[in-house]
């Protein structure tokens, strides 16, 4: 029931209420059949068997087969994968799988997928990476491969904080005086796939050098592509984003021995200071917005011949940006006629400064991959162990895969940019009717929901998609 308040008109200034139904009449039972609830979310379990995915992870897990199991390891692990990228955020959600049989097939138990997820070693976790840099190589064939429309492909590294609610091995106090685990990944921006993160305890440092070398030595071997610097002919231009923790020697020195180009944020020293100090008036440009719209209120300008840059790779540039701060921000000591001040590094060669801040203001959207990174199932580290916590995060990774590869395969417009909160609102969890007739059995999709077109579509996009490796 609902509420109108009318004013009574005998009376002036008084009022009164009246019930109004708001929602038709329903009577609820528990004796329905055939419904099928998160009925999209069997798009991504098909895009994990037809990519090759869960063929991998079982060839990949074949070590664990000594003896017969009636759930192949591997098979396991895809399924878990499907239930993350579908909203579950514990082992325990694989139940929404396994209830509906005739949508996603024989499911593990929970049971069973924790003695699958806790019997994963170094070596296994291995092979599971190895297992999805060959998936990727199949599914960037298919047709979603950055290099075919961008030219070029961007790794963004960054770390985030993650939180324990209660005592998990090799949590610690962070530097936000919080408790728990600081992951640091690599995601592609061309592509919003995850190939690699690192789990790390709380306390671990957002600079730590050694750190970012190994995320990108484990993201390099997800890609399907050579870095131009080391292949000039037919390698591919690769570009490495991150912010001031990543402007380190040895990071910045690594990805010049891996013939990657760099931008990474640059803290704002007492050197840099007087160098901005120091730039002519007439040395400021104006900035450009990703579309490479005049940005107003923003300017570019280099500092590099003004800073003894000789430490950093050779070729190693100072670029530094000033604005007018947004309404609410707090000035610091250093800000001259007004301006605020961002400085990065990078050693490409190109003359255009505003093309080459606003690539590297690009970086910012690597917050919205960690975003949706804690929406599918990074918020939460579900087991006490570490190892086990770091398989957790490795099919986190996954998921966030698979639905970039639904994505941007299968899905157009809004769809292919929308969110994983909004993409299970509006494609994985709508439910649909199973009938059958003769040997087919049918998924009859609600016909006035909004994206029902959209997912039918999806399906019949996916079954004709080639993905041979």
């Amino acid at each position: 029931m609902g509420l109108l308040i009318h004013q009574n008109p005998r009376q002036e200034g008084t009022y009164f209420v009246k019930a109004i139904k708001s929602r038709p009449a329903l009577k609820v039972s528990a004796d329905g059949t055939g419904v099928a609830s998160q009925a999209g979310t069997r798009l991504l379990a098909e895009m994990a068997d037809r990519s090759g995915l869960t063929d991998a992870l079982s060839e990949a897990l074949a070590p664990m087969s000594k003896r017969r199991r009636r759930h192949d390891p591997g098979r396991v692990l895809a399924d878990l994968v499907v239930t993350i990228a579908g909203g579950g955020d514990a082992l325990s959600n694989l139940v929404t799988l396994r209830h509906q049989p005739a949508v996603f097939g024989d499911v593990a138990s929970v049971p069973t997928a924790f003695r699958v997820v806790d019997a994963i070693d170094d070596q296994l976790l291995a092979r599971i990476r190895e297992a999805r840099a060959e998936v990727r190589r199949a599914v960037w064939a298919a047709g979603l491969n950055p290099v075919t429309e961008h030219g070029y492909v961007t790794l963004d590294f960054d770390a985030t904080l993650l939180d324990a609610h209660s005592d998990k091995e090799q949590a610690a106090p962070t530097y936000k005086k919080g408790y728990g685990f600081h992951p640091l990944g690599a995601w592609l921006d061309n592509t919003q796939e995850a190939p690699a993160a690192m789990l790390r305890p709380g306390n671990a440092g957002a600079n730590t050098a050694e750190d970012h070398v190994g995320v990108l030595d484990a993201a390099l071997a997800q890609l399907p592509v050579t870095p131009r610097g080391i292949d000039p002919v037919n390698g591919v231009a690769v570009l490495a984003r991150a912010d001031s923790a990543g402007a380190s020697h040895g990071f910045l020195d690594a990805l010049r021995r891996r013939g990657l180009e760099f931008s990474v944020g640059f803290d704002i020293t007492e050197d840099v200071r007087l160098a901005i100090l120091d730039v002519p008036k007439t040395a400021w440009v104006e900035a450009v917005h990703q579309d490479y719209e005049l940005r107003e209120g923003a300017n570019v300008a280099e500092l590099t011949a003004l800073l003894d840059l000789s430490s950093w790779p050779e070729g190693t540039r100072a670029i530094c940006r000033r604005e007018e701060p947004h309404s609410g921000a707090h000035f610091t000591l250093f800000d001259p006629e007004g301006w605020r001040y961002q400085v990065f590094l990078t050693d490409s060669v190109d003359d255009d400064l505003a093309y080459l801040e606003a690539r590297h203001r690009g970086h910012a959207r690597v917050e919205d991959r960690i975003r949706c990174g804690k929406d599918t199932g990074l918020r939460n580290l579900p087991f006490f162990e570490f190892s086990n916590n770091a398989v957790w995060l490795e099919l986190v990774l996954m998921a966030q895969d698979l639905i970039a590869w639904t994505q941007g395969l299968c899905l157009t417009g809004k769809l292919a940019k929308a969110e994983p909160k909004s993409l299970r609102y509006m494609l994985l969890h709508v439910a649909g009717r199973l009938v059958r007739g003769g040997r087919t059995v049918n998924l009859r999709i609600q016909e006035d929901w909004p994206w029902a077109a959209e997912l039918v579509r999806a399906f019949a996009t996916l079954r004709g998609l080639s993905f041979a490796p």
